[in-house]
């Protein structure tokens, strides 16, 4: 499956999701998004921009090396930041680290109505497929 159909089949399972994107945080690029209404391509630029921030921003690398510090870890392997959710005014902001590769993230937006729980559980579950087609 490519990446196109991993995320509109993510978008289609994950209730009321009005967007879904996949992000590689090495390049600042947005690799692919599918959302139900067009938006600029400055405004898609600023969500790459953005989720590179939430993951990989310097307060963020500092609460990391914190964290490393003080519980003796000299050689992490990984990053402690795996899923990151904002509840915005209307929407819902869903960001989950892929486990393939830790530069990539995938972003799914839906409604502040949605169940948060559904949410969670199928974006994770849709996750396991935009792996598989990266």
């Amino acid at each position: 499956m490519s990446l196109d159909q991993a995320l509109t089949q993510a978008q289609a399972s994950i209730p009321e999701c009005v967007a879904s994107g996949f992000v590689d945080m090495s390049t600042g690029m947005l690799l692919g998004v599918k959302t139900v209404d067009s938006h600029p391509g400055e405004v898609l630029d600023l969500v790459a921009a953005a989720t590179g921030d939430l993951f990989q921003g310097r307060n963020v690398v500092e609460i990391e090396k914190l964290f490393d510090r003080s519980r003796g870890i000299t050689d992490r392997k990984s990053h402690y930041f795996q899923e990151i959710i904002v509840f915005s005014t209307n929407l819902l902001h869903v960001f989950l680290r892929s486990k393939k590769d830790e530069n990539h993230v995938a972003v799914f937006v839906t409604r502040a109505s949605a169940n948060i729980g559904m949410v969670i559980v199928r974006s994770r579950a849709a996750m396991a497929a935009i792996d598989a087609s990266v």
